[in-house]
């Protein structure tokens, strides 16, 4: 089958704040029977991404206010684009941005200029696997969060559970998530009832409980990879919070699991 006839019906959504600048490849896409969505803002995109479900969005790197790179965590938060693939296109891009395209779930990562027969044929390829692809998600297709700010909540708590060790400063994070500090503290109180902060000691906390119970890590190197800056300081937190010390609790476990 060619690039062409494997195109054809599929339905593309492209985020891009200035889409005359694919013209000549939005074209070819059309001449080919594909069926175009389009967002010049990311959070236009964001809300026709869920409320379409594309079989493939084409996003821009260089988006205003929300970068690419922050749209995608969201994207791969909601239900409905889970698993949508993503090509990213750039204008200029470096090793680093491309690795870090890869690492959010991208399919694809292109920079222009480029040749868009190219950009059809790898086009053609992504949807194929994702055809071919038995897909599991823990939610139906099609499912729309009930608020936005929950994929917010999602792509930031998915961040934090990445950088345990080491997470990004308040403003930092709230970017990389698509907004800003107050909104995102909002949004853990919201849903949580604690600060971000409080979110990230708890989950180190109890990140802790299964190294503890599943590893042979060392007190120190446990401390390490959670992001406390002592042995010491790791112990006394664990104690405020189960009422024992990091090394009676693994003994307990160990304990529990002989008998």
């Amino acid at each position: 089958m060619s690039s062409v006839a494997a195109l054809r019906d599929s339905h593309i959504l492209v985020i891009h704040p200035r889409p005359e600048e694919l013209r000549v490849l939005l074209n070819q896409l059309q001449a080919a029977g594909v069926r175009l969505s389009m967002a010049t803002a990311s959070r236009q995109g964001l809300q026709r991404a869920q409320a379409l479900a594309p079989e493939l969005i084409l996003l821009n790197v260089q988006m205003p206010k929300m970068d690419g790179f922050a749209l995608c965590r969201l994207l791969r938060e909601a239900p409905p684009t889970r698993s949508t693939p993503i090509i990213f296109l750039s204008a200029a891009s470096t090793v680093d941005e491309r690795l870090q395209g890869f690492a959010l779930g991208a399919a694809d990562y292109l920079t222009q200029p480029f040749v868009p027969e190219e950009v059809m044929a790898r086009i053609c390829i992504h949807l194929a696997r994702k055809a071919n692809r038995a897909e599991w998600q823990s939610e139906p297709t099609g499912t729309v969060l009930k608020d936005a700010d929950e994929t917010v909540l999602r792509a930031a708590m998915r961040l934090i559970d990445q950088r345990l060790d080491s997470p990004p400063a308040l403003a930092d994070m709230a970017r990389l998530v698509g907004t800003h500090a107050k909104k995102l503290t909002a949004i853990f109180r919201r849903y949580l009832d604690m600060t971000v902060y409080a979110y990230i000691r708890a989950e180190r906390l109890r990140k802790s409980q299964e190294l503890l119970a599943n590893s042979n890590a060392s007190i120190q190197d446990i401390a390490d990879l959670i992001g406390f800056r002592s042995a010491a300081n790791f112990a006394t937190a664990f104690r405020e919070r189960t009422g024992q010390t990091p090394s009676a609790f693994r003994n307990q476990v160990r304990r529990l699991k002989q008998q």
